[in-house]
């Protein structure tokens, strides 16, 4: 059957389809841009063609040579990880083309019904998915009420700042620093004035921790792991730059408090929620996610093993023998788990599987964590911190790589 569709199909139809399956595979790549050229290669032969990309974080050059012609498309791409409903959709899309079972042209027709496709859930709901995931973030910052109650209204504030910037993309440039302004300032003017419920920047990070890049960070040094040097080190400084913008609002919203940076302390309150709280606290956090980032909602229970898989493992082997060992094994037990779901043909994108877990092991918080705690003057807590940082940020993508390589098959082909 794939002969038939190859010989029919015209070497301008097959690069064009490339192109397109190329861009939005680069558009969705915040996860890191690992699979991109396996998959683009395999669906070219395929196709009865041969295929190269040259990859940057946000931009790919694509040669493509078919019927003993070869053309070069550039392409750029903002990648990110805010429409994981589209992934979903590419992967039986491209299981059909590598299998012969439709055409080049019917195959680009259905790509750009992916592409062009509206958002799962309606804006409200999407409003909710990051208040819940927020929520469901708060209990690792502080077990207490009051964190919950605190990051249910900075949460809210935060949700729709993210959705104006969709209504107003232009604003997106700029959202990192007006959102964590606006949540420092309420911080400070409500929720930050008795010492007994924290640090104010505890109060303040859950409400960030949609916006925090721990996923850029983790996927710049799984891209630097795997040898992709040039994209792994400008997700890096990309990486940091959100961070540093992050930063930058918090002090804002001190200056027009007129609130001292010494209040940027990293104490935390006595803990109240009951255990119970916790437990269901991920279930909370998933559901968040999959409205958050536009999951479809069949894939809730899968994914929420996944997350308590990783949670359990993470504090179980924490216990044993530290906190980055602990995260190493987690993150590698969560990657081989994934990864040998998702050879399956009806399972989601390996992307899909490891998100909702990846987030519980909570990289990115460390970076805010840092940073303020340098501002207010505390240098040794700050800069352990950063430390601390650095080491787990390289723990998760090592234990990632680890546990892809030794789930992976000889062979197997890559995937969306």
């Amino acid at each position: 059957m794939t002969a038939a569709v190859d010989a029919v199909a015209a070497p301008d139809e097959v690069a064009a389809f490339l192109a397109r399956l190329t861009g939005l595979l680069l558009r969705s790549s915040g996860e890191g841009a690992v699979l991109i050229e396996r998959t683009v290669r395999d669906t070219a032969h395929a196709l009865g063609a041969e295929a190269t990309v040259l990859l940057v974080p946000d931009g790919a050059a694509l040669t493509v040579t078919a019927g003993g012609t070869t053309r070069t498309v550039a392409l750029r791409g903002f990648p990110e990880v805010f429409r994981l409903d589209q992934v979903v959709a590419l992967k039986p899309l491209v299981r059909d083309v590598r299998s012969g079972r439709i055409s080049v042209p019917e195959a680009d027709r259905r790509l750009a019904a992916i592409e062009s496709s509206r958002p799962p859930y309606p804006w409200w709901l999407k409003l909710l998915g990051i208040v819940l995931f927020t929520l469901g973030f708060a209990p690792l910052m502080q077990a207490t009420w009051y964190e919950i109650g605190a990051t249910a209204v900075l949460g809210t504030v935060a949700a729709v700042l993210a959705l104006t910037a969709d209504r107003l993309p232009r604003f997106g440039a700029v959202l990192p620093v007006v959102v964590s302004t606006a949540v420092s300032v309420i911080t400070v003017e409500v929720f930050a004035r008795d010492l007994s419920h924290g640090g104010p920047v505890l109060l303040m990070l859950p409400a960030l921790f949609y916006f925090v890049p721990g996923d850029y960070l983790s996927a710049a040094a799984a891209e630097l792991a795997a040898g992709y040097i040039t994209t792994g080190a400008v997700r890096l400084v990309y990486a940091v730059f959100l961070l540093v913008q992050l930063y930058l609002g918090v002090l804002l919203g001190l200056a027009l408090t007129g609130t001292s940076t010494r209040s940027l302390f990293d104490v935390t309150a006595t803990a109240d929620l009951p255990r119970w709280a916790l437990f269901l606290g991920w279930i909370v956090f998933t559901v968040g996610t999959l409205l958050a980032f536009a999951i479809p909602f069949r894939l809730l229970w899968p994914l929420l093993v996944l997350v308590y898989v990783t949670v359990g493992v993470q504090s179980l082997v924490t216990k044993a023998i530290g906190e980055t060992g602990g995260t190493f094994v987690a993150a590698a037990v969560l990657a081989a788990v994934a990864t040998r779901l998702t050879l399956r043909a009806d399972r989601p994108p390996r992307l899909v599987l490891l998100l909702p877990g990846f987030f519980t092991l909570t990289v990115g918080s460390l970076g805010m964590r840092g940073l303020t705690t340098l501002a207010g003057g505390h240098v040794i807590a700050g800069f352990q911190d950063l430390l601390k940082l650095v080491t787990i940020v390289t723990a998760i993508a090592v234990g990632m790589v680890f546990g892809a390589t030794l789930a992976q098959p000889r062979a197997t082909p890559g995937e969306p």
